[in-house]
């Protein structure tokens, strides 16, 4: 029997440094772009099963995104530098006489040249816009990227710069991973947004983790758990404690949040949670039955203006 139990012992202890270390290098992965010109990356629920059990054992090598459009309007291209040296790029596109300035945030390994559809339309509105590509997307420099968390300092560089360039209020916009940067860095950086637009965020990092497995048909528990520990070591933050819920709790500005019915990537039950702490009485979740984590200017661009229309008034 004590032979039987010391082998189950180390049994149990292998299987758990084994899952670490295979979690800690997935994380890495996750969290750690490769400059290849561009190149397109599959998504996981793309791949076939061959394809869907290399990224088990192996991870993903991701592409870092590249900016390949460019306005056809006058605008004016922008340079940002984060504490940590990095050049960020942002486009000012003005409009005469304008009400304010949208300041707009793409997803995780997208990038600025991917919000052409919101930004005319925002325009149209009377607004300027700003665009900007986080650190290690698009035209900005970098190649690591922490889904969120050292993504809210690139947030508030781009409100610091709209802030000196317009007297005008501000509106802050972003879909998923920048609708999580914006949530944390509101109170962060006591940023004061007049208003704020937030399209699908995931609620937890360990959520955002949890829809990655979700993707390749791997049990949440204990890979989510794993990588979002191993993701937050390796980036020098506490993973477990990245929650865009919580943050929620601290934005008393009107919100108007958009949700896809049909997203596999953020459940109903997590946008619940983070619209529901939300501090602030003059909220609004409006939910496209058709769409799922995507642009949803694109996907209804009818039901999408008049929502925006309204809110903005």
């Amino acid at each position: 029997m004590k032979r039987f139990l010391k082998r189950l012992a180390w049994t149990c202890l292998s299987l758990f440094l084994l899952l670490n270390i295979i979690g800690a290098f997935h994380a890495w992965k996750f969290t750690h772009f490769y400059d290849e010109g561009g190149r397109k990356n599959k998504l996981p629920e793309q791949m076939n099963a061959g394809e869907k059990l290399r990224t088990i054992l192996f991870g993903v090598r991701i592409a870092k995104s590249v900016t390949a459009q460019h306005p056809v309007v006058p605008y004016e291209t922008v340079l940002l530098h984060t504490q940590n040296g990095l050049r960020l790029e942002g486009w000012w596109i003005p409009v005469n006489a304008a009400k304010g300035t949208v300041i707009l945030f793409h997803g995780y390994n997208g990038n600025k040249g991917s919000l052409f559809p919101e930004a005319g339309r925002f325009r149209a509105l009377g607004y300027n816009t700003f665009l900007l590509d986080f650190r290690a997307h698009g035209n900005s420099e970098g190649l690591t990227c922490s889904v969120g968390y050292k993504e809210a300092e690139d947030v508030k560089l781009a409100w610091d710069y709209v802030q000196q360039k317009s007297p005008r209020p501000i509106v802050l916009w972003g879909v998923s991973m920048g609708a999580a940067a914006i949530l944390k860095a509101v109170p962060e950086y006591s940023l004061t947004p007049q208003k704020v637009i937030l399209q699908c965020p995931f609620a937890t990092l360990t959520d955002a983790v949890k829809s990655r497995m979700r993707s390749v048909h791997l049990p949440a528990f204990p890979f989510s758990q794993i990588l979002t520990f191993w993701g937050g070591m390796e980036q020098g933050f506490w993973g477990p404690g990245f929650k865009p819920e919580s943050y929620a709790r601290q934005i008393h500005m009107p919100v108007l949040y958009f949700y896809g019915q049909q997203d596999i990537r953020v459940t109903p039950t997590e946008t619940q949670a983070v619209f529901s702490h939300l501090g602030t009485s003059q909220k609004k979740l409006h939910i496209f039955p058709r769409a799922g984590h995507q642009s949803f200017c694109g996907k209804d661009s009818t039901a999408w203006m008049r929502e925006v229309t309204a809110f903005l008034q």
